[in-house]
């Protein structure tokens, strides 16, 4: 599990001495425990940590791009190893353009509610339907 990974890798960056790593890994365990007493369960599903890995991106990319640094720079790089791969730009587009030619997405509505289960940026998705419209 994605969970017992993260508790691994935190150890070893302890060990380590890898500030960074163990100072970041150390929040996202906090947030899965959080999660699970909320939730009142013991093991939090994959599909959980990887929406608290996400909202981690997402506020990381906004911490680089008002200030940008070295050591937001490795930080998430860190959170993204442990998320599946994005999908780049062409492959968003395409997506897009067969959603539109099989008439199942007339709206920006329809076109996130196709993507809410795949790996992609959703803001990225979002202007490319807004260009290919």
């Amino acid at each position: 599990m994605l969970k017992e990974k993260i508790s691994a890798d935190y150890m070893s960056a302890f060990r380590s001495k890898n500030t960074i790593a163990k100072n970041l890994l150390s929040v996202i365990k906090g947030e899965i425990q959080t999660q699970e007493k909320n939730a009142g369960v013991d093991n939090l599903p994959d599909e959980e940590v990887t929406k608290i890995l996400t909202k981690t991106l997402k506020s990381l990319k906004e911490t680089q791009s008002k200030f940008p640094s070295d050591q937001t720079t490795e930080e998430l790089a860190i959170v993204e190893f442990y998320l599946p791969k994005q999908m780049n730009e062409m492959e968003i587009t395409t997506k897009i353009q067969e959603l539109i030619a099989l008439g199942e997405a007339s709206n920006i509505a329809d076109i996130m509610r196709a993507f809410s289960k795949l790996p992609a940026d959703r803001q990225l998705v979002s202007t490319i339907y807004q260009t290919l419209k």
